[in-house]
């Protein structure tokens, strides 16, 4: 293919992309198959590969990242991002509204309100409608350069195509974990013995300021934006800006009302007091601002922050309560969660009798008291959560709370590991929750699929001895399953069905279903790409799982020690035997050019344009080899940042030639 060939085809790609895009993302709307939308991903992300100068600025491929950002650049925002001030009562916003009508001498005003999100300010400048930069607030003077993580958001247009659009604006959002997003990523790091995250807006900030946007990407961030600022936006009112960003295609929350007065105001907080706990995210709050943009001009700024607009806060809803005592939950890993049990009370519009205490370091802060009341805060979270002791109802003479220190379940002594908050019950072949919670890891829908089972048929088939690890449900018969209450002829059909059919799961969800330690989902498809099979990898050094991407010291050390323990190899060669898939199907790129033919190669570090194994692919899809390590027949060691200095000198005592990012490229060109 011609250069001039690529260019049009990269662009009527783009475009139709982005256009099918959009009617997912913003319109819940479809036209095409999912697999002809991958199709055409496929072909320009490999185009895209071949002819990099020629990728577009609003290139969907940016939406799934890629690019390594070692450090972020510091950038002076044009329009300061200043603080707004805050208040708790009705009676503080009423002077808000008396300093607001002195300051405008008698002239009417209106106000516009808006829900306060707890998520991440951020700047978005466009340009010839074009999203060209992305800022965090910083200082509210200077903020990061995130532009790449960013435009892995799906909510934040690439491109502006509307008519009439400015030279130049900028438009100011939130961006935020929803609430569903963030509780599955919770459940996904403790399904791997990672520690879960404590907030979504935190876990939001650090998402944001990651230096993979590929990772970025996969944690499905979104922004709701709010501000349009810019000298030639045409604009006389906050409300025109709003109305300008839902016409150019920005996602603006629904939830926002012009209020004539303060009044009005107060009818619009009362209204989301309870109602907000209903929305996808979280909000603490409501932000009222004045609307008409000259009287905003008048009332001017404080040091701080404008006069012009305030922020309410909703107070916590939290409550005192008995702690009736602490139990203790067992996960998959071993990992022990305590539970405070609670005198119920009604919060936030439900009952609550449980709270998670996370680990013994947040109940020796709390220095829990037996028999205490506790202060117990729902708030924005999704799980209630234990805020203080409530002191003044203490007996005298309350013993602190004593952390066990041994398993609850099988009653071995727990073990803290060096670094980590949460203590583990070692006894991960004994423990039965963990032996129950691997065979639930192991049926999920991410791993094996298998839907005809759950938490309660396997618990009976533990129960009675008939399934003790995952690949004793590949020996169960139909005699087997009748003994389980409930199942008729009909229901113990669909559960062996179930079981058959899930032999056909790809290796890389087998890979994740086995359960190795810190190995999640995303981890398993990079190793069973890179290793090809499961015997690869099961005899793969340490030295070696360092090689493949995403794998880093932690996890290379539990892959290795997975396959250490005869047990885990031995339930593997079962798992072989009842015919699951132990090697990838993931195909060869298809051959674009022999500009590479007859060279070798060597990959080493990160890169600012590909992936290392995107660099692989294109390497073989142009003819050339891919070796694994440096030797005397190698010509070429392609070197990315942070490469090992192992691999350089071995290259240089070769004299094999060393060669950047940039020159590999200038190599595809021929």
């Amino acid at each position: 293919m011609s250069e001039a060939e690529a260019r049009k085809r990269i662009t009527d790609l783009t475009e139709k992309i982005n256009y099918h895009s959009d009617l997912y993302y913003q319109q819940n709307r479809t036209e095409i198959s999912d697999q002809e939308f991958d199709r055409l991903m496929e072909e320009l992300v490999l185009l895209e590969q071949q002819f990099p100068k020629l990728r577009l600025p609003d290139s969907p491929t940016q939406r799934v990242g890629g690019t390594i950002s070692k450090e972020f650049k510091t950038v002076q925002h044009q329009y300061p991002m200043l603080s707004l001030g805050n208040t708790y009562s009705q009676e503080e916003l009423r002077e808000f509204d008396n300093r607001v009508a002195k300051g405008l001498e008698g002239e009417s005003y209106e106000y516009f309100c808006e829900l306060k999100f707890d998520g991440v300010s951020i700047s978005l400048v466009y340009e010839d409608g074009l999203l060209t930069r992305a800022v965090t607030r910083g200082d509210g003077v200077r903020g990061d350069d995130v532009t790449a993580n960013a435009r892995t958001i799906r909510s934040v247009p690439l491109r502006i195509r509307a008519k009439g659009i400015p030279t130049a604006f900028e438009v100011r959002g939130e961006v935020f974990l929803p609430k569903k997003v963030f509780e599955q990523l919770n459940k996904e790091r403790e399904d791997i013995g990672e520690e879960t995250y404590a907030n979504a807006r935190n876990t939001a900030s650090g998402t944001l300021k990651m230096q993979d946007s590929s990772i970025v990407a996969q944690r499905k961030l979104d922004c709701f934006t709010y501000f349009l600022l810019g000298e030639e936006n045409n604009i006389t009112t906050h409300e025109q800006g709003i109305k300008k960003l839902e016409s150019w295609g920005f996602q603006v929350s629904p939830t926002y009302k012009k209020c004539r007065n303060i009044e009005e105001v107060f009818k619009y907080i009362d209204h989301w007091d309870s109602r907000r706990h209903d929305l996808a995210l979280d909000t603490d709050g409501v932000v009222l601002k004045v609307n008409d943009l000259s009287q905003q001009e008048r009332l001017g700024f404080t040091a701080k922050s404008p006069r012009w607009a305030i922020a309410f806060k909703y107070k916590p809803q939290n409550a005192s309560t008995r702690l009736n005592g602490i139990t203790y939950q067992v996960g998959r890993t071993g990992a022990i969660t305590p539970v405070a049990e609670l005198e119920p009370i009604f919060l936030a519009g439900t009952t609550v009798k449980r709270a998670s205490l996370h680990n013994a370091n947040e109940i020796e802060r709390l220095d829990l008291r037996e028999g205490d009341h506790v202060w117990v805060e729902k708030g924005g979270e999704i799980i209630p959560k234990v805020t203080g002791v409530d002191l003044s109802k203490r007996k005298h003479g309350a013993r602190p709370i004593q952390y066990i220190t041994k398993c609850p379940e099988c009653g071995t002594k727990l073990i803290r590991q060096e670094g980590e908050a949460a203590h583990y019950c070692p006894n991960e072949k004994g423990c039965p929750p963990q032996i129950k919670g691997r065979i639930e890891h192991f049926i999920q829908r991410k791993a094996m699929d298998i839907d005809s089972l759950g938490e309660r048929t396997i618990d009976q088939l533990y129960v009675l001895g008939l399934v003790k690890s995952p690949a004793d449900l590949y020996d169960l018969g139909k005699e087997d399953i009748m003994k389980l209450d409930g199942f008729k002829e009909l229901s113990t059909k669909n559960l062996l069905s179930g079981i058959s059919e899930s032999k056909a799961a790809p290796f890389e969800s087998v890979l994740f279903a086995i359960g190795i330690r810190y190995v999640g989902k995303t981890v398993a498809e990079k190793l069973a790409r890179h290793f090809k099979s499961m015997e690869h990898l099961m005899n793969a050094t340490y030295e070696q799982l360092l090689e493949a991407p995403e794998v880093g010291e932690k996890i290379a050390a539990s892959v290795v020690d997975f396959f250490k323990d005869k047990d885990n190899r031995m339930e593997v060669e079962r798992l072989k035997k009842a015919g699951l898939q132990f090697e990838s199907t993931h195909k060869k790129p298809e051959k674009v050019s022999d500009v590479l033919g007859g060279k070798s190669f060597v990959v080493s570090g990160t890169f600012e344009n590909y992936e290392r194994d995107e660099i692989k692919e294109v390497i073989v899809a142009h003819g050339g080899k891919v070796l694994s390590g440096v030797s005397g027949k190698l010509d070429y060691l392609v070197a990315g940042e942070n490469m090992g200095p192992a691999k350089r000198e071995k290259a240089e005592q070769l004299g094999i030639k060393i060669i950047s990012e940039a020159e590999f490229q200038k190599l595809l060109k021929g």
